[in-house]
């Protein structure tokens, strides 16, 4: 009887509050998503908490400087009620990976016509 937060706006909000701290400036792409559920409602005027946790990671084998990363995202209540959960897998740069890219950028940055 009561008006519920659409789960794919939890969802979003889930994933989006991660970024500052794991993903911005190392994502190269989402891979997807899965296992995806929502065990509680999420309502109007609730706080949204989140905590990820890697739960894997591997080097590309096709992509030198990359590496495959799956997260698992928490998203709870004020109460502690668990409303989302999804597992995401991210194909991210590698540190070394992102310092070469970041050199070769800076590199040809001056050169547009130099750019490989």
């Amino acid at each position: 009887g009561r008006r519920l937060v659409n789960s794919m706006l939890t969802l979003a909000i889930v994933v989006g509050q991660s970024v500052a701290q794991l993903t911005q400036g190392t994502i190269v792409a989402q891979l997807g998503l899965r296992e995806v559920e929502f065990p509680h409602p999420l309502f109007p005027g609730d706080t949204l908490y989140t905590e990820t946790v890697v739960t894997e990671k591997r080097p590309s084998a096709s992509r030198p400087g990359q590496g495959i990363v799956t997260l698992v995202h928490t998203g709870r209540n004020q109460d502690g009620d668990i409303v989302a959960r999804a597992t995401r897998s991210c194909l991210m740069w590698t540190r070394e990976g992102h310092d070469q890219a970041a050199r070769d950028y800076a590199e040809t940055a001056g050169n547009p016509g130099e750019a490989g």
